[in-house]
């Protein structure tokens, strides 16, 4: 049975007048719902007219904006705010920028200047980081209040409240907005972004382009391509439309994380609260994918949407659904051979309970089989039935695929770009740690040690792709852990990572019942990766100051998620250990 908040969730969302209801009226009598310090005092009372809905709603959102987590709701929109300030100075900012040298404030970007909007930066960085644990200890159960909580829908309405200054900042973070232009750019002038870099298309557009990726031919499938060219056809070589109008192409994605997420825990045994805070409401995602403007979002919430489905048992939409998210980024198709075990398994337990109704006194079985690839009476031959399934997932996937390279007018040349991963150069992936400390005991020089590395850690994937994959094949909870080690894998030993990289595990994660001490480990290193860029798109790895600020604050948000003042700052003792409330 899913958790009652789930059930709200999704009872919620069919009207504006429910959603405002569950929003103010948590009832006391679902046994895992809290007592609301808002609703206990002021009743909520039946809406009669739109009128009258209207005031309802603005009464009960200025109640909840001055209670705690409305507190920390305001204090996450402001560090937003002063990230998109601060951005306009110290962001991925173009090269030129004529509407800042028009406002007389192009001293933002050089000298103290650029200092200042450093600092707005970060602080806003930190104001974001610190509003969500705190919502995150509200969320477990580890406030300072007895019956404190935080609702789905107030979850929601923060993401919304958080993001909406950053669909108006500079790219923050990475520069990567630039090169999704161009490449969008270069379709819709006639190239082929598959056959040809940006520098075949020179333009304000071009411009703008990381160095190291002018020359870079697409790694990204056909939709985001069609994507990138509808965009540019609309804003043309205008930087700052096409970067917003980027921006809100990625909604849908985190519309899909902000449903689908939450839902999986009917399945996975999680809690949809903490789900929802951990893998959508968190600054690493939020500043990252929307700041950031990464396809990832896209991608990240069609995979998860795709899987929800398919443990639904609607099979085939879901695997449609994969397949797009696969057309936008590949990382995507790492999914699809672990649905085709939640897949078999489904069909066993169908066949089970056939067999059960047509056979007087037969017992079926409250679940499938213990194992997909095992004969049974309901699946003598396994092997067939795999074939039969992967044939089909592969023709639907292989029937989106040809649908948008054709719209797109394009062939599978996005295969060999992925290649191009190999040009970044981070302690974020294990081959280049192992590069590095091999240089540092012997004599040989980073360049023929790379090399060398990448292929062990190559090979190494490869092997628990596949060991992952047959392992996890024993229930749908087992195959959807297995997606989850694979994502990890891919993460740690791919030529390249990256801080955003880690959203694909964590929106899985999220679904299962964590421990308060994985949730910490998870805010700590969330809190890490956040930090170990600049917000110009470097990387800040290789600054030992700049990475000892980094753990420090990763430390005090994990510890924080527990304690609410971890560094005992306050001048009184009594808020340093609060009674833990289990949810």
């Amino acid at each position: 049975m899913p958790p009652p908040e789930a059930s709200a969730a999704a009872d919620t969302e069919d009207s504006i007048i429910n959603t405002t209801t569950s929003l103010a009226d948590r009832t006391s009598s679902t046994p895992d719902a809290r007592p609301s310090r808002r609703s206990a005092s002021k009743p909520a009372a039946p809406i009669v007219t739109s009128a009258h809905g209207l005031r309802w709603w603005v009464r009960t959102s200025a109640d909840f904006l001055r209670s705690p987590e409305g507190h920390s709701a305001l204090l996450g929109f402001f560090g937003a705010v002063m990230i998109t300030f601060g951005g306009f100075g110290a962001g991925s900012v173009r090269k030129r920028d004529p509407l800042l040298e028009a406002m007389h404030l192009s001293w933002l970007r050089f000298g103290h200047g650029y200092a200042l909007s450093t600092m707005v930066i970060w602080v806003g960085v930190l104001l974001m980081i610190t509003a969500w644990v705190r919502l995150g200890r509200t969320t477990i159960g580890f406030g300072d209040r007895p019956g404190a909580g935080v609702t789905l829908n107030e979850l929601r309405a923060i993401v919304g409240i958080w993001i909406f200054p950053l669909l108006f900042a500079a790219p923050m973070f990475s520069r990567d907005a630039y090169s999704y232009l161009a490449q969008g750019a270069l379709l819709r002038d006639g190239f082929d972004p598959y056959q040809v870099g940006p520098v075949a298309n020179p333009g304000v557009l071009l411009d703008n382009v990381s160095p190291v990726w002018t020359t870079t031919t697409a790694p990204y499938g056909p939709v985001f391509l069609l994507l990138g060219r509808a965009i540019t056809a609309i804003t043309s070589d205008n930087v700052v439309a096409g970067t917003i109008a980027l921006r809100l192409v990625m909604l849908p994605g985190l519309a899909l994380m902000m449903w689908a997420v939450p839902y999986l825990t009917k399945h996975l045994g999680g809690k949809p609260t903490v789900a929802l805070w951990l893998a959508v409401l968190n600054p690493l995602v939020l500043i990252h994918l929307i700041g950031g403007v990464h396809n990832e979002m896209l991608m990240v919430g069609l995979m998860c949407a795709g899987i929800a489905l398919v443990l639904e048992r609607h099979h085939v939409a879901g695997i449609v659904v994969v397949a797009i998210g696969v057309a936008i980024k590949a990382t995507a198709g790492i999914a699809l051979p672990f649905l085709v075990w939640i897949w078999m398994l489904h069909e066993k337990e169908r066949r089970a309970l056939e067999r059960a109704a047509n056979s007087p006194g037969a017992t079926a079985p409250l679940e499938g089989e213990p194992d997909a690839a095992k004969p049974s009476e309901e699946m003598p031959h396994p092997a067939l039935m795999f074939a039969k399934i992967a044939g089909l997932g592969l023709s639907v996937f292989a029937v989106v695929f040809a649908v948008a390279s054709l719209a797109a007018g394009v062939g599978i040349g996005w295969l060999t770009a992925l290649s191009g991963s190999k040009k970044i150069i981070n302690w974020l992936s294990l081959p280049t740690i192992m590069a590095h400390v091999t240089t540092w005991i012997t004599p040989w020089r980073m360049e023929s040690v790379l090399g060398v590395t990448r292929t062990i850690c190559a090979v190494a994937l490869v092997a628990v792709l596949v060991w992952t994959w047959w392992r996890f094949r024993h229930s749908e909870r087992e195959a959807v852990l297995g997606i989850l080690i694979a994502f990890v894998g891919i993460v740690i030993l791919s030529p390249a990572a990256l801080p955003w990289y880690y959203s694909w595990p964590l929106a899985l994660a999220a679904g299962f019942a964590l421990s308060t001490t994985t949730l910490m480990v998870l805010v700590g290193l969330c809190t890490w990766l956040m930090l170990v860029f600049q917000p110009d798109g470097s990387i800040g790895l290789y600054n030992f100051w700049h990475v000892a600020a980094a753990t420090f604050v990763a430390v005090v948000a994990a510890l924080s998620l527990r304690k609410v003042d971890p560094l005992r700052l306050r001048a009184s003792t009594s808020a340093d250990s609060p009674a833990p409330l289990r949810p």
